[in-house]
């Protein structure tokens, strides 16, 4: 509000109309370095906090009930985000939820599949970061970019540049290289001893990114043509999260939770985990309208040397030369995968034009799973 009114006094001056470009376009270059800080922030706190409470001696809490609490927020922070653009009318507001979601019930239907998945995988990230160190997992987890762009291909025929196969190439030898490493290093001697199984936590990973991948191709492609407003979409897919997610606690975790209770294990830190998960990727889909797709690859690399370097220092994360060559891979092939198609200056107008519209599609993406965006 400060900057708006800051920029509509300016704007009076009529006199000075080159100083006020220049403050403008300095605002806009603050906005996208401040947009990178927070992205690489959310990033790397969610997972090394998920796996600081997770390896916390004592109680822990069910991940089952922090998975659907997470849905019941998205849910509700929808909620009032939608009677707000209705400027408070809470007929037009309720008439809006009737008709979307009672009255269009085969399209409300369609976001069961994706909404099962994304529940599946918000359980899996949990299983995986508490038997994962947490820089290997957030190395690992990169592998998403690859099952999202297969499944594109696939599913979408969408087309990639030479740079993009081979920047996925090197993605998956990255990977390749940090689980080689961790396999017969220490890293896998340190987590068995703490009563945690690499083998489970690397599955959940693998599995976890399979899932994102689909997920994300499956949703976009129901997103085409809709007009449904990417609000009214979360509130679909969290009611839908809320209800598997309540089935697979009873299914898991029901009769300890029962007896325990559906808060147990709940610290203020735990809060904070499941607050970042429910509004983090809420917070990155509002961020990434200030960042392009090269920022936004910038901020996924620059967050796993956070993460990296956090893990030396909070969980005793050991770097070797192979580990830091599969990362260093990861990381450039993350990057080359964000630089823009080499298109001529026509097709580049349009693409881009495209491809901006896409993202709204794709700012989804950071709010729906989220957890570990880690957009």
């Amino acid at each position: 509000c400060l900057m708006t009114a800051d920029l509509l006094r300016r704007s009076s001056n009529r006199r000075n109309p080159e100083k006020l470009l220049e403050w403008i376009l300095q605002i806009v270059s603050k906005l996208k370095y401040i947009s990178l800080a927070i992205l690489v922030i959310q990033n790397a706190s969610l997972i090394l906090s998920i796996r600081y409470v997770r390896t916390l001696p004592g109680d822990h809490f069910y991940t089952t009930s922090a998975v659907v609490m997470a849905e019941v927020l998205k849910v509700l922070t929808c909620l009032v985000i939608i009677l707000i653009q209705k400027r408070g009318n809470v007929k037009s507001f309720v008439s809006l939820l009737y008709d979307s979601l009672v009255v269009q019930y085969l399209d409300t239907l369609k976001l069961a599949v994706p909404s099962l998945i994304y529940t599946l995988q918000n359980n899996l990230q949990y299983v995986a970061i508490s038997n994962l160190p947490a820089a290997t997992f957030q190395v690992t987890y990169q592998l998403k970019i690859l099952t999202t762009a297969l499944f594109s291909v696939l599913m979408l025929r969408k087309s990639l540049s030479k740079i993009q196969w081979i920047s996925l190439v090197l993605l998956f030898a990255g990977v390749a290289i940090v689980q080689v490493e961790q396999e017969g290093g220490k890293q896998k001697e340190a987590v068995t001893s703490t009563n945690q199984n690499y083998f489970k936590g690397l599955v959940s990973v693998i599995i976890s990114c399979l899932s994102s991948g689909f997920a994300g191709v499956y949703f976009e492609k129901i997103l085409k043509g809709s007009s449904a407003s990417v609000w009214m979409r979360n509130i679909q897919l969290g009611i839908f999260g809320t209800v598997l997610g309540l089935l697979g606690m009873w299914w898991n975790d029901g009769a300890a939770i029962a007896e325990k209770g559906f808060l147990f294990g709940y610290t203020p830190m735990v809060w904070g985990v499941i607050f970042n998960q429910a509004f983090g990727g809420l917070l990155v889909a509002v961020v990434v309208k200030y960042a392009d797709n090269i920022l936004k690859g910038f901020a996924t690399s620059f967050s796993i040397i956070v993460s990296t370097i956090t893990s030396v220092y909070l969980f005793g994360f050991h770097v070797d030369l192979i580990f830091t060559l599969g990362a260093g891979l990861v990381i450039g092939a993350v990057y080359m995968y964000s630089l823009p198609k080499p298109n001529s200056s026509t097709s580049s107008t349009s693409t881009s034009s495209s491809s901006h519209s896409k993202g709204g599609d794709l700012e989804l993406d950071a709010f729906l799973p989220k957890s570990v965006l880690v957009k």
